[in-house]
């Protein structure tokens, strides 16, 4: 059973983007599903082709700081390509930054960044997506959506970890 909340929107004073910020848990433990985010990010695409239909990396290695990695990404029908790079690895705590720098996301965004953190409760884990954006304009795509999907990417994560549990 997952327990969802939607933190919302928030614009904390010092921070210079609006945040969008949600919670899931989840029943596999916050070490397997930071693995998968984290090292073996490639493996999304098999996870949930649905949403990821590819992850490549272009720089770097798996599971380091400063690699380029590219999503193929399908929301709402709609297909669109992030080049990414991975801002930020914290093992110690679960977490993990990824900041477009080219493709759509960047181009629909001034400004965007998707922070997940991953952490352990007596039973599974929270994970906490947020996503701090700057919208081009206001007729932006609502950036609710990749949070949305983001969510249900951890939902699917979390199924396949936990498959042979059941």
């Amino acid at each position: 059973m997952f327990s969802i909340a939607l933190i919302g929107e928030v614009n904390m004073a010092g921070s210079e983007l609006p945040k969008l910020e949600s919670k899931v848990h989840i029943n596999a433990s916050a070490e397997q599903f930071h693995d998968i985010l984290c090292n073996r990010t490639y493996h999304i695409a098999n996870i949930c082709p649905q949403k990821i239909q590819a992850v490549n990396i272009h720089k770097g290695e798996w599971g380091s700081e400063g690699s380029i990695i590219t999503w193929n990404i399908l929301q709402d029908g709609k297909a669109y390509v992030s080049k990414e790079v991975v801002e930020g690895i914290d093992r110690e705590n679960n977490k993990v930054t990824f900041r477009p720098i080219e493709g759509d996301l960047s181009g629909l965004f001034k400004g965007i960044k998707f922070i997940v953190q991953v952490t352990p409760k007596v039973k599974g884990s929270d994970v906490h997506w947020i996503m701090e954006y700057e919208k081009q304009c206001d007729h932006t795509l609502d950036p609710q959506s990749f949070l949305d999907m983001a969510i249900d990417m951890s939902k699917d994560i979390d199924a396949y970890l936990t498959k042979d549990q059941k």
